[in-house]
């Protein structure tokens, strides 16, 4: 699954477009005057990541050193109100940008000046489940440490992450710590199915007559194979066989390195990767991928899992099963919500999903396979949920980041804004929450419609009996979402006018 990018398949993957091969008809981002101009420049990736390294920076030092009141810190403000928000709305209206623009790649491009790797990452570990373990991992510390609360904690956990893309990258060639490790990579691989714009070859013919396949290889001195002048895909993504955005950073270094030009940032169908299982260049079929059906179930149900963990309901659960349980220790009994979140619930609905769409459908796979292509259907109802609750605290926090500057810049003895105005929050209740209820039902929308195009192709004689069970367990998460909407939630790192 995991080609080095020095080494393009011998018997590359047959070309596969989700336009019908018509990519030179779509609008493609990188034609558009100035923006185009500006992400088609070789320094473009460095450009925006030095001023995310900028603000990390004061984050973890105004989380180590500031203020212990979550609301009044960087730190904590940036990461769970602000970057959580913009992070998922950017997914949803473009793509992957934030991974083009991610300062741990920075500093690890920086450090490789200097620390050649030289291993290659283990083959029995070349698939999702490490990230899959450490996704929900971080989604159970959130919740148990109270990050949200801790501004130290929050600064401890950015450095952690830059230690770990040095440490990963610093021994093991090519992308290994975005494709293998990187929690937030991961959730952003997935959620970027969703996404309206996906790197793509412009005119698949010129592909057809490429002899040099620079786009994965590199491009390399005219007298020299050893010297690379510009390197090509680090994740293993073959562009004339990649398809979608799964495993795909938008680094655009295929975009520098294809000497033909022919490599933009396309637009398409939004969750038309979920619908069709050809196979992948890097990845494979996503139907014999139990590690990305697995991250699209965590992704998936850990969304309400993480909403839930917000509203006070959660308080009265906790406390019955810690009677329960004969324990007053928070850990075992979050670990018993999780697991049932997280493994009990999907597997229960996904199991009784799969029976029916086997017994009622007619559907001739075999049950785990057949699961783990359904599992596909959930992600943008998901996506519609982290949208909504993210965007939630976005939007009602959006102005709480003013005094917090305010108060950061004066603690270094530069009140230059003035006296922090903590009294600006954000936009009122009244036009938040339709905003999220439109978010949860252009995801159920979309879940839908994924799982029908699924059923279509598994059961040719009865469509809507292979696509109702999916529909069910869709309407079912969708319920969920809308009463997780509807509770009081906290308003966690946000100053509401204090």
């Amino acid at each position: 699954m995991f080609t080095p990018a020095s080494n393009p398949p011998e018997d590359p993957i047959e070309p596969f477009s989700l336009a019908d091969n018509a990519a030179v008809l779509r609008f493609d981002l990188l034609r558009l005057p100035g923006v185009g101009r500006f992400l088609a420049w070789r320094h473009a990736r460095t450009a925006l990541a030095l001023p995310l390294l900028l603000v990390s920076a004061a984050m973890i030092g105004h989380g180590l050193f500031g203020p212990d009141l979550a609301p009044k810190n960087l730190a904590t403000v940036l990461s769970w109100v602000h970057f959580r928000g913009v992070l998922v709305l950017v997914l949803l209206c473009a793509g992957n940008f934030f991974c083009m623009a991610c300062p741990f790649m920075l500093v690890r491009n920086f450090a490789r000046k200097f620390l050649r790797p030289r291993l290659a990452w283990p083959r029995r570990l070349r698939n999702k489940w490490a990230s899959v373990g450490l996704f929900a991992l971080i989604l159970f510390a959130y919740e148990l440490f109270d990050l949200w609360a801790s501004p130290w904690w929050t600064a401890w956990l950015i450095v952690a992450y830059f230690l770990a893309a040095l440490a990963v990258d610093g021994v093991f060639k090519h992308a290994s710590f975005c494709k293998f490790v990187c929690p937030i990579g991961q959730f952003n691989f997935i959620a970027s199915t969703l996404s309206p714009l996906e790197v793509a070859v412009r005119d698949p013919g010129v592909c057809g007559e490429c002899g040099t396949k620079d786009c994965i290889r590199g491009r390399r001195a005219p007298r020299s194979e050893l010297v690379v002048l510009q390197r090509g895909c680090e994740l293993a993504l073959f562009q004339p066989a990649k398809v979608g955005n799964m495993d795909c950073t938008f680094c655009l270094d295929c975009v520098h390195a294809c000497p033909h030009d022919n490599v933009g940032i396309l637009s398409r169908l939004p969750a038309s990767e979920l619908m069709v299982d050809p196979a992948r260049s890097g990845i494979g079929k996503f139907s014999r991928r139990n590690d990305l059906g697995a991250l699209a179930i965590v992704f998936s149900f850990g969304a309400l899992l993480n909403a839930f963990g917000m509203v006070s309901p959660v308080y009265a659960l906790e406390s019955w099963l810690g009677r329960l349980l004969h324990t007053s220790h928070e850990a075992p009994v979050l670990g018993l919500i999780f697991a049932v979140g997280l493994v009990v619930e999907p597997a229960l609905l996904l199991g009784a999903a799969t029976w029916a769409t086997i017994r009622w459908g007619g559907a001739r796979r075999a049950p785990l396979p057949l699961a783990v292509r359904y599992s596909y259907s959930l992600v943008p109802l998901g996506f519609g949920m982290w949208l909504a609750h993210y965007s939630f605290h976005f939007f009602a926090g959006l102005l709480t980041i003013v005094p917090v500057t305010q108060r950061a810049l004066a603690d270094l003895g530069w009140p230059i804004l003035g006296a922090p105005l903590w009294r600006l929050t954000g936009l009122p209740a009244s036009l938040v929450q339709p905003l999220e209820f439109g978010f949860l039902a252009l995801g159920f929308a979309g879940s839908l419609l994924v799982a029908y195009r699924l059923a279509e192709e598994d059961s040719e004689q009865h469509p809507l009996r292979a696509f109702a069970p999916w529909a069910a367990v869709s309407a079912l998460l969708l319920l969920a979402s809308v009463w997780l909407m509807l509770q009081p939630m906290e308003m966690r790192a946000m100053s509401m006018g204090g």
